[in-house]
């Protein structure tokens, strides 16, 4: 901070009418990752008054720690919670944080996250966005067939109701769900209110009092890139400092003298108005004329009907939509960015053989889905009889039943809002390239807290929904741990993977001794019963009956355990 003026060090910025060439070529966007995987469903960490006590929380913070970082004990104490919720909040920041050379990322899945903690002002950003409520879904125009598919008196009551996967199958719902740019549109309308009381979070006072005397110094601007950057579709993301006409350029060992706050919120006012124009502009001809999909390959034969509606671009995520009735699978090469997002897939097997940083599974139902590598967060919502097969550093289940996971996961998962009957189990399956894609995002098969499931509230208050009164402080139902004797590998046939060999030769994830009991017991069983068959002397009629009662009892098995979609797969080998 220096004494006098920030204006009077440096050269006059460019008026904010006036672009510059970054600014012309591509537009303000928000970082969905906080939106969609850095909201806790923590009471206390929800401040509606506005700036005023995140502004005493920061005086506080800042008082505290000359290094501007702040770990989770302390973090416990002076936000008045439990250390558990101090370190779910230090581990989502980890998760969602823009920069990946902050500290707190460079730790990976280490405990010593907690010790290094988080900076002050990404705190206090995303502290702030705690108040953020998601879009509301399109309501559904036909009463009659919601009432059809789903009882009201479903686990999903009112509102939800509508977002069940049976009626999202049923009803072609993809037309009442809110796409990409509903959301972005949505996120940046937030941020246009808000910015504001954001920007005087990050700004530092100067001689005399009022908002007209605070200025913003490029290090403290750069913290807003935990909410927004520069970029358009099929560009990379840009970083803020390198596209304002305030710190563009700047060196950084003599970085740019601070701006006046009142300055860079006309400029990103200015450039938040215009992206959403720009998304309304784009999106008037689609809601003239039908869609078209830019992504349409799929890499192994249909078996079934289906409705393929995969998409992808490098500023967005890969969308895997509408699968039904069939069996999938992506490879690393087949996506062009490093998030997938898997929606409205019923009665399927879906194989993502791939390093990723991001993942979202929502409205399936009677699904089996494999993601292979997530190295920052994957969220299950609204999902329901689906087994899903994940190895990641971060995972939140949401509005879930009846669903099986099988996870390798460094961090404990998370459940949130109204589930039923879910169950978690260890890790059960590989494929050749598993453990390459584990190091690439930064995972550790020798750490998985798979049953170590922490429940959170059963009403979500980021959600535009209305809860029923008096169930805002109820806990969410947890999980049950599977039981042992019904734990099984999963087998991913060797041939999805095409000439994409690795060095995995078994499931990197150490089993439980009473799960590699089970398994080391299904195995022997199962070579007794081959060693038994070969042996067994039977006329020809006999063994035509013992081969009928076999399949029969397998067919059986595949329809009640949900793995009959799986063995379409197997058909190719």
């Amino acid at each position: 901070m220096t004494d006098s003026p920030a204006t009077e060090q440096q050269p006059e910025p460019a008026p904010p009418s006036t672009p510059t060439s970054v600014e012309a070529a591509y537009h303000l966007r928000p970082r969905r990752e906080p939106f969609e995987h850095g909201l806790l469903p923590i009471p206390k960490l929800i401040f509606t008054d506005g700036t005023q006590s995140l502004s005493q929380l920061k005086s506080t913070l800042l008082s505290s720690d000359s290094t501007q970082r702040i770990n989770s004990d302390a973090l416990a104490r002076v936000l008045q919670i439990p250390v558990e919720h101090a370190r779910l909040i230090i581990e989502a920041i980890s998760a969602v944080l823009h920069d990946d050379s902050d500290p707190l990322v460079k730790a990976g899945v280490s405990k010593e996250i907690y010790e290094i903690g988080v900076n002050v002002f990404d705190l206090l950003v995303f502290l702030y966005i705690q108040s953020y409520k998601r879009l509301l879904p399109k309501g559904h125009r036909d009463s009659a067939s919601v009432a059809d598919v789903w009882p009201s008196t479903s686990a999903f009551d009112g509102f939800l109701s509508a977002l069940s996967p049976l009626q999202l199958v049923r009803s072609n719902s993809r037309r009442f769900m809110p796409s990409q740019a509903d959301e972005e549109a949505h996120q940046l309308s937030y941020l246009q209110k808000h910015i504001g009381n954001i920007l005087s979070l990050l700004a530092d006072p100067t001689e005399g009092e009022g908002d007209e005397n605070l200025v913003i110094s490029m290090d403290k601007f750069g913290h807003l890139g935990f909410l927004i950057y520069f970029g358009e579709k099929g560009s990379a993301k840009i970083p803020l400092s390198q596209c304002t006409p305030f710190f563009a350029n700047s060196d950084p060992d003599m970085p740019a003298a601070p701006v006046p706050a009142s300055q860079v919120l006309d400029w990103l006012l200015q450039n938040i108005s215009s992206t959403l124009e720009h998304i309304a502009d784009r999106a008037s001809p689609k809601e003239n004329g039908p869609s078209s999909s830019s992504d349409q390959d799929v890499q192994m034969a249909d078996v079934g009907t289906t409705s393929l509606k995969p998409s992808s671009s490098p500023r967005g995520p890969s969308f895997i939509e509408g699968i039904s009735k069939s069996s999938y699978v992506k490879q690393a090469s087949d996506l062009k960015g490093t998030s997938v997002k898997v929606v409205n897939c019923h009665e399927s097997v879906i194989y993502i053989l791939a390093p990723l940083r991001y993942a979202t599974v929502y409205g399936c139902s009677d699904a089996t889905i494999v993601l292979g590598a997530v190295g920052k967060a994957i969220r299950v919502e609204h999902c329901e009889r689906v087994h899903l097969i994940t190895a990641a550093r971060r995972m939140c289940i949401a509005n879930c039943r009846e669903c099986v996971f099988f996870l390798g996961v460094n961090q404990q998962p998370l459940i949130v809002g109204d589930n039923h009957k879910l169950q978690v189990a260890p890790y059960n399956t590989f494929y050749s390239q598993l453990e390459e894609h584990l190091n690439e995002v930064g995972i550790d098969p020798n750490i998985n807290r798979w049953d170590e499931p922490v429940a959170l509230g059963v009403v979500d208050p980021h959600d535009s929904l209305s809860h029923p009164a008096g169930v805002s402080d109820a806990q969410a139902e947890s999980a049950t741990r599977l039981d042992p004797d019904h734990y099984t590998d999963f087998m991913i046939p060797n041939w999805l993977e095409g000439e994409q060999a690795g060095s995995t030769k078994d499931n990197p994830f150490p089993l439980p001794d009473a799960y590699l009991t089970s398994q080391q017991k299904n195995i022997k069983s199962l070579g007794e019963v081959k060693q038994i068959l070969r042996e067994t002397q039977l006329e020809e009629s006999r063994k035509r009956e013992l081969s009928s009662a076999l399949h029969a009892c397998f067919k059986d098995w595949l329809y009640a355990s949900g793995n009959i979609r799986q063995l379409y797969c197997l058909q190719g080998e």
